[in-house]
């Protein structure tokens, strides 16, 4: 079984090539380096959540995209040792479910470590965004409001305001995050929540 970082690299590659994009065309959409895409392809570097957004909207794809090995099916199961993730300093995202035809909603599994931000700057996309504070306990920007979530908490918003979700305390913190977006839109918004940007 490839690891994390080459599965959702090799994933990027697939989508790169079936969009007939070129590395340079790629970085030129994303923002990103061509070094840092080929990293990422070539399962050398692990994306940020926020590099995974940009990467997702430039490809015009949902987030969840990038977590997919298997072709489109009516039903998928998810066991909870073999969810697609995508790790980086101290931010785990989990896929809870992808490769339904048409998907529009995206769920994933968040966990932050102490003092870990999910992403460098807020993110904003089309459609609508739920969290649920599984574990610890977490500040999270919706607009320019920030909103403190203890374990029990949720949050439902539209999800073109800027967001973001830190982890302030000293313990691990771990978030469920649902994602509807419009049609068209699930890959691309997905992806805006599984990379950050890179420095």
């Amino acid at each position: 079984m490839m690891d994390e970082s080459s599965a959702v690299g090799v994933r990027l590659l697939e989508v790169r090539q079936a969009r007939g994009l070129s590395l340079r065309a790629l970085a030129a959409a994303s923002g990103l380096s061509v070094n840092a895409i080929n990293r990422i392809e070539r399962g050398e570097s692990s994306p940020t959540v926020s590099s995974l957004q940009l990467l997702a909207v430039a490809l015009d794809v949902p987030l969840s995209e990038f977590f997919k090995l298997e072709p489109e099916h009516a039903t998928i199961l998810v066991r909870g040792g073999e969810r697609l993730r995508s790790r980086t300093e101290g931010v785990l995202i989990e896929s809870l479910g992808a490769g339904l035809p048409g998907q529009h909603l995206g769920p994933f599994l968040m966990t932050l470590e102490a003092g870990a931000s999910g992403a460098e700057d807020a993110i904003q996309h089309g459609g609508e965004e739920f969290v649920y504070c599984l574990a610890g306990e977490v500040e999270y920007l919706v607009g320019d409001e920030w909103h403190r979530l203890r374990e029990g908490d949720s949050l439902l918003f539209l999800a073109h305001q800027p967001h973001l979700g830190r982890n302030p305390s000293g313990a691990r913190a771990q978030l469920l995050i649902v994602i509807l977006a419009p049609a068209g839109e699930i890959h691309a918004t997905q992806q805006r929540h599984l990379m950050r940007a890179e420095g």
